[in-house]
C-alpha cells in the first residue's frame, strides 16, 4: 500500500462519519420541524374550537379544582421548559451534550412535545363566560382571532422563520457553512411593535366569540407566561446587543402599536 493510500485509508472513514452525522442532523431537524408544524396547527384547531378531535372545551371532565390545578402544571411544564431553554447558560451548558447545530431544533421539538401533551391531558370547564350572539360579531371575533394566528406566522417569516425553527442550522450544517452572527434588524413589523409574534398570540388567544372558563383560564395564563417571556428576552437582547436594543426599546413600543420608529 502507498503512502497516498494509506492516508486516504485512515482519513476517508472519518470524512464518512461526519458526512453521516450531517445529513442524520439534518433529518433530525426535519422531523423536528415537521412536529413543530402538526403542533401549532393543531392549537389552532385547540383554541378555535375547530376541526382537531379535542379542543380547549372537550375531553374529561373532573371536579373544577382538580381540573384547574392539572391545566396550571401543565401550563408551567411548557413554560419553565420553553423559557430556561432558551437562555444563553442553558444553551452554554446544554451544547456539552447536544451538537449545536441541533440544539435549536432539539428546543423546538420539546417545545412541541409539551405542547402536545398539554393538548392532551388537558381539562375543560365549561362554564360560559361570555357567549356573543349577534352573528356578524360572532364572525368578526373568530376572523380576528384567524388574523392573530395569521401574525404570528407573518412574523416569523419576516425575521426568518426556518433559523427560528431550526431549520436553517442544520441545513448550512449539511452543506459546511457556518452560521452568520447574529445581527439586530426591524423589518416591516418591527417597526410598529417590538414582538408582533407575541401580539399575534394574544388576539388568537382572546378574541372567541365563546368563553368559557377553561379557555379563559388559558388565555389569561398565557397571557401572563408572554409578558414574562418578553422581560426575559429583551435581558438576553440587551446583553447581545446593547445600546442597539435600548435605543430600539425606546423607539418601538413592546405590543400596541402606539408609536414608531422614524
Amino acid at each position: 500500500m502507498t503512502q497516498l493510500d494509506q492516508q486516504v485509508h485512515s482519513v476517508g472513514p472519518e470524512v464518512a462519519g461526519l458526512r453521516i452525522f450531517r445529513f442524520i442532523a439534518f433529518l433530525y431537524g426535519i422531523a423536528a420541524y415537521l412536529v413543530f408544524f402538526v403542533t401549532i396547527l393543531y392549537a389552532i384547531g385547540f383554541v378555535m374550537g375547530l376541526v382537531v378531535p379535542k379542543t380547549i372545551d372537550t375531553g374529561t371532565q373532573t371536579p373544577t379544582t382538580e381540573a384547574v390545578i392539572i391545566n396550571l402544571l401543565l401550563m408551567s411544564l411548557f413554560a419553565i421548559q420553553h423559557s430556561v431553554m432558551a437562555r444563553q447558560q442553558f444553551k452554554a451548558w446544554w451544547t456539552q451534550f447536544v451538537p449545536k447545530p441541533v440544539e435549536r431544533s432539539t428546543y423546538v421539538l420539546l417545545a412541541s412535545l409539551s405542547l402536545l401533551l398539554l393538548f392532551w391531558q388537558w381539562r375543560p370547564l365549561p362554564a360560559t363566560v361570555w357567549n356573543v350572539e349577534d352573528p356578524d360579531l360572532a364572525v368578526t371575533l373568530v376572523t380576528l382571532s384567524f388574523a392573530g394566528w395569521i401574525l404570528v406566522f407573518t412574523s416569523t417569516f419576516i425575521i426568518n422563520h426556518f433559523e427560528l425553527f431550526g431549520l436553517h442550522q442544520v441545513t448550512n450544517h449539511l452543506v459546511g457553512k457556518e452560521m452568520t452572527p447574529p445581527r439586530f434588524k426591524t423589518p416591516l413589523l418591527y417597526n410598529f411593535v417590538r414582538h408582533p409574534i407575541y401580539l399575534g398570540f394574544i388576539i388568537a388567544f382572546w378574541a372567541a366569540p365563546t368563553m368559557t372558563a377553561g379557555h379563559l383560564l388559558f388565555a389569561v395564563v398565557t397571557t401572563l407566561y408572554i409578558f414574562v417571556g418578553i422581560a426575559l428576552e429583551e435581558h438576553d437582547l440587551v446583553a447581545l446587543f446593547g445600546d442597539e436594543y435600548r435605543q430600539y426599546k425606546q423607539r418601538v413600543s413592546m405590543l400596541i402599536p402606539w408609536r414608531r420608529s422614524l
